[in-house]
């Protein structure tokens, strides 16, 4: 269905497409140029209703107000639904921006939501969409094949219900062990990252952005991970990025590769570069990272949308947090809007405060032909995609038939499998052909392990322990960081002896889930067999232990053998630990025994050719 505007050159899908936003730019008023630099976090009603002024809620919004009043069209869902409502909201959505002067469609863009993970800063757990393990296992599989297909679905799945920017793929290296966001990177390898990033923007978007694309909005440029002691920027204790080992080359891989596939989006980091000849504020106020390096160096021309929340100090889950404003807390938030035009980002990520930029030019700091630029990037991806023609409504009954059907989510339960690493396997117990034995299990679902054995109360009546653990993390008192698992990657002196006790009375199957290099020399060394997940199923993990499933993952990043050879290594630096108890690349082949990953280079000598 069309836009309900007629009769202007803009409402012509037939007229080219710099000739629409050139005559809609000229139509436009300063606030509504304005209202298109921002693109906040919005919720949705379970039922499919727009969150409207006076609604009850964790998260309030006036969707109305936004569109009609403040002239935002870029939302980023917050969130999940059934793929029918969410279809209905988009289309509900899409009808209050169709009633404005000059109807100009709204973007909707989403977190990741095809894993595991639940946060409301980074990403959103699978719910009806198809299940995939994170993407760390899809590095961990080493398939450019199998990430175009991942990011393929996920296109398809967004179409479905009318998510058009991705915000996604994180190109960041995981080269500090404690750092929160390794989860959605693709592990430590800039070659192999490079390859996967450009496997996953074609997946979205093509071979060129058209109608049928998810834009995506690759982040966190200039590349995430070399974080000081592997804090998180989200947070003031967090902001320095640091390069020791002289790898900031390295780190602009993966950005290369992602650029000459097209990405149609970058996000810069948080981060405050320390120690460099960058200037020292965050990137997405850094005119040396976004205009000299981005554009000038690399050539991007597409839209460039800063990280979440650097303007306006902010209240989350009723608790107060700053902004995110490295290196200029000292400005104001109109100040601070005026540096990020002046460094040449296009867009504000998580605000909603469009009087400060019409302010902004009404003073002369900035003059409205620099808007004027981010707006023409804005306007023409959305007639690229299709918003102002035919894609501007989607069919909740095809999004019910499409999102989270039988293929979909066969193809990530196989991905999940094959993500799957083992480490260990000592007398050759996996895979397990022992019929119906008797075993304890602590972490699984007792349904899915009663398929494969008997119930045994205690490690001493077992025939086999199962043990399902998560990376250690410290536990953070603010609701928010308390998300973003963070510090120490061992366990706990209690803990462990809990865990070594089972492994020391029965021969035992530790399955742990890495969202972080585990520090776990201890269980290695007594553990019968060791196996790794990245965002799997209890089902896929018993598979691989029962030999219903051959797990292909290698590691993608090394397991650090202490906390003392993490915190010596250096963040920059890829696979920098003193002898890890596992190296980057290590994952056995269950047939055969042999180590996958035997010669296995992480892509730090490509530094040299940078």
């Amino acid at each position: 269905m069309a836009a309900a505007h007629t009769g202007h050159p803009y409402q012509d899908p037939a007229r080219p497409v710099a000739e629409r936003v050139e005559d809609l730019l000229g139509r436009m008023t300063l606030a509504e140029k304005a209202g298109l630099l921002f693109h906040t976090m919005i919720p949705m009603h379970a039922d499919g209703r727009p969150v409207e002024d006076g609604d009850e809620g964790e998260f309030p919004a006036d969707t109305s107000g936004l569109i009609r009043r403040q002239g935002l069209s870029h939302f980023n869902l917050v969130g999940t639904a059934e793929p029918r409502r969410i279809a209905e909201w988009h289309n509900a959505v899409q009808e209050i921006a169709a009633g404005t002067r000059l109807g100009i469609p709204v973007t909707l863009s989403t977190d990741p939501r095809h894993s595991f993970t639940a946060n409301i800063g980074a990403s959103v757990r699978a719910g009806a969409f198809s299940a995939w393990p994170e993407p760390i296992g899809l590095a961990a599989v080493r398939d450019p094949e199998l990430v175009h297909r991942f990011a393929d679905t996920a296109r398809r799945e967004y179409l479905a219900v009318g998510l058009r920017v991705a915000l996604h793929p994180q190109l960041d290296l995981a080269t500090e062990p404690r750092w929160s966001r390794q989860t959605g990177t693709f592990g430590s390898d800039a070659v192999l990252t490079a390859e996967l990033a450009a496997a996953y923007v074609r997946g979205l978007q093509g071979e060129r952005l058209g109608p049928d694309s998810v834009a995506a909005m690759v982040k966190h440029f200039p590349g995430g991970g070399p974080q000081r002691d592997g804090e998180d920027p989200h947070f003031p204790h967090g902001k320095e990025q640091v390069y020791p080992g002289g790898m900031r080359e390295l780190h602009l891989a993966p950005f290369r590769a992602a650029i000459a596939a097209g990405a149609a989006q970058i996000m810069p980091y948080y981060g405050q570069p320390i120690g460099t000849d960058w200037e020292e504020v965050g990137f997405g106020f850094n005119r040396g990272v976004v205009t000299d390096l981005l554009r000038g160096q690399l050539g991007f021309r597409g839209v460039v949308c800063t990280d979440w929340g650097l303007l306006n100090d902010d209240e989350i889950f009723g608790e107060p947090h700053q902004a995110r404003a490295w290196g200029v807390e000292h400005l104001t938030p109109a100040e601070r809007a005026a540096k990020a035009l002046d460094a040449g980002v296009d867009q504000f990520g998580g605000e909603e405060c469009p009087e400060l930029v019409v302010e902004l030019v009404r003073t002369g700091r900035i003059a409205e032909d620099r808007l004027d630029d981010s707006v023409r990037r804005l306007l023409r991806e959305k007639f690229v995609l299709g918003l102002f023609d035919d894609r501007r409504h989607v069919d909740p009954d095809r999004a019910e038939l499409i999102v989270g059907n039988p293929e979909f989510r066969a193809a990530g339960a196989a991905a999940q499998r094959r993500s799957l690493t083992v480490l260990s396997n000592r007398d050759r117990t996996l895979p397990v052909t022992r019929p119906a034995p008797r075993l304890y299990t602590e972490g699984l679902d007792p349904a899915a392990v009663a398929r494969h054995g008997r119930p045994a109360a205690t490690p001493a009546e077992a025939d086999l322990a199962l043990l399902r653990l998560h990376t250690p993390y410290e536990h953070r008192p603010n609701r928010f960081e308390s998300l973003f698992h963070s510090g120490r990657l061992d366990f706990t002196r209690s803990e462990l002896a809990d865990i070594l006790r089972v492994l020391d009375t029965v021969p035992t199957v530790v399955l742990i889930n890495l969202e972080r290099p585990a520090v776990l020399p201890e269980i290695a060394e007594r553990a019968h067999a060791l196996i790794a997940d990245y965002g799997a199923e209890d089902e896929a993990l018993l598979d691989a232990v029962f030999g219903l499933a051959r797990p292909e993952g290698r590691l993608p990043f090394e397991l650090p053998r202490s906390m003392a050879a993490v915190e010596a290594s250096r963040p920059d630096v890829p696979n920098d630990t003193a002898d890890p108890v596992f190296p980057h690349g290590h994952g056995l082949d269950l047939g055969s025994g042999r180590d996958l990953g035997s010669g296995l280079a992480d892509g730090r000598d490509l530094a040299d050719g940078l």
